[in-house]
């Protein structure tokens, strides 16, 4: 693996540098997760234990559970520091700060290490100011494209932290590549809200684009709004199939493979001039879609070589045929329970393969490799400064059964 013998230490909650140090583990990286003696949020987010965030992104690795807002616990993080290549934290800049993680903590511990901080803003006004994943969709420009009801609305999926994690990644390779990487380089400021702004670079420039084309502000939907047939409809069984339209080839297609009255209709050949009739467009690709049942549809639609696929609900996603092939999914087993998370992209070594740690599971283990006596650790925890795995926490509530 690319990264065997790299350790990395993961102050993180929630999602965005949890995601970080899973990829990098997924390349064969040491990641310690460092908690807190509350936990990473997500530890309790499910019925009072771990939510699907847990065993997703935090399975294969160690934890060890410190106080850092004692003397101990922070002498025990810088300990850690000095044996480790990357810390990644998605901690507030006051959090950061208080608790002794900064860049300039963690250099002064080891003046190599990488120190990677995702934030919700990197330099400017907004600096110290807090951001959360639905913020960043606020702030640069998504929400406002994605709109249910007419109201502004967070999308589904945190993918702005998510990127925000993936872009840490990139700029940790790039430093470990860089033989001459200097201190300012391995400083790394991931932002949230540059993060959006990056994803989306590509509706600004289209915007100003338009503008100084058109002389005016131009603004259309998202993409399924702006291209008639592109988008979800509904099959006769009550199924949703997302058909993806984008040229005038796709639409002569279409209307051939779902019999369309419009097949060969002049008025509609291109897409200025579907667009001009959008409604009539719209309609007219629901009733042809409606004729059908979804295998039909499905039928019609691979034959003419159109891209589409059915809107599946999360029960059903992993039991598609793409999904179950190797290398596409881990089995882990966690606390009694059986799950099946979806890989790495490419990764065909499923190395290691544990299940995620609970709180503090390697705190004693770490507490010995770092040169603390049994005495020494034993005093760490019974002060607080330190904790060890107790059987019981963060368990989930029992269901109760109705009737």
């Amino acid at each position: 693996m690319p990264l065997t013998g790299k350790r990395v230490l993961e102050l993180g909650t929630m999602i965005a540098a949890p995601f970080a140090t899973h990829i990098l583990s997924q390349l064969g990286a040491e990641v310690i997760k460092i908690e807190p003696p509350a936990g990473d949020t997500t530890r309790s987010l499910v019925r009072g234990g771990p939510s699907g965030t847990i065993v997703a992104y935090s399975h294969s690795k160690q934890a060890i559970c410190l106080d850092l807002t004692t003397d101990g616990g922070k002498e025990v993080f810088r300990r850690l520091a000095a044996t480790a290549d990357v810390v990644i934290h998605n901690l507030a800049p006051s959090a950061a700060r208080k608790l002794s993680v900064t860049a300039d903590d963690c250099m002064a511990a080891n003046p190599d290490i990488v120190h990677v901080h995702i934030k919700g803003y990197t330099h400017g006004p907004q600096a110290d100011d807090l951001m959360t994943n639905p913020i960043a969709e606020a702030a640069t420009g998504a929400m406002d494209d994605h709109r249910v009801d007419g109201r502004p609305t967070r999308f589904g999926p945190s993918y702005h932290d998510q990127f925000a994690g993936t872009y840490a990644v990139i700029r940790v390779l790039a430093a470990m590549l860089d033989a001459n990487a200097s201190e300012a380089d391995r400083r790394i400021e991931i932002g949230l809200y540059e993060t959006g702004l990056h994803l989306a670079a590509r509706d600004l420039a289209g915007m100003q684009l338009k503008t100084q084309l058109l002389g005016r502000l131009e603004k259309e939907g998202g993409g399924e709004f702006s291209m008639p047939g592109y988008g979800s409809y509904l099959t006769s069984d009550g199924r949703w199939v997302y058909l993806l339209i984008l040229t005038d080839a796709h639409w002569a297609k279409l209307t051939r493979a779902l019999d369309m009255p419009e097949d060969g209709h002049p008025d509609y050949a291109r897409l200025r001039d579907r667009k001009k009739a959008r409604d009539t467009v719209e309609a007219a690709v629901r009733a042809a879609v409606g004729k059908f049942d979804f295998d039909e549809v499905e039928r019609r639609l691979r034959s003419a070589g159109l891209g589409f696929n059915e809107v599946m609900p999360l029960e059903r996603v992993l039991e598609k045929p793409q999904a179950r092939q190797p290398g596409k999914l881990r089995e882990l087993d966690f606390r009694g329970l059986h799950f099946e998370v979806p890989e790495f992209p490419g990764q065909m070594q499923v190395n290691p393969n544990l299940p995620p740690p609970e709180i503090g599971e390697h705190t004693r283990p770490l507490l010995e490799e770092l040169g603390y006596s049994a005495q020494d650790a034993e005093a760490l925890l019974s002060s607080g400064a330190a904790k060890a795995y107790q059987p019981g926490d963060f368990a989930w509530a029992p269901v109760r059964q109705k009737g």
